[in-house]
């Protein structure tokens, strides 16, 4: 291998670590803090929806769905994947 080739070699590496340490790693942790957050919700939790809607967590169907209260007396049922953030979490009852 001639000098030219090793240097191409050793600068695609140095890319490939620069991209994994600034895109590929933060995404991850990310993405493994939002499973985290969306399996723990409870009932009475305050969330906001990717589209921005405001609701109390009223029943948790499954794995998949919960039941949400977006106004007195209206229930809607969501996709736990849609859930962007929790704004305000209930204390977990003592066991």
């Amino acid at each position: 291998m001639d000098q030219n080739a090793l240097s191409s070699f050793v600068m695609m590496g140095l890319i490939f670590a620069i991209m994994y340490f600034l895109l590929i790693r933060p995404q991850q942790k990310k993405v493994k803090e939002h499973k985290a957050m969306i399996e723990a919700i409870r009932r009475n939790d305050i969330i906001v929806t990717q589209c921005g809607i405001i609701a109390k967590v009223v029943k948790v169907k499954d794995d998949a769905e919960v039941e949400v209260e977006i106004a007195e007396g209206v229930k809607v049922r969501i996709m736990r994947s849609t859930i962007a953030a929790v704004k305000s979490k209930t204390e977990p009852a003592e066991a």
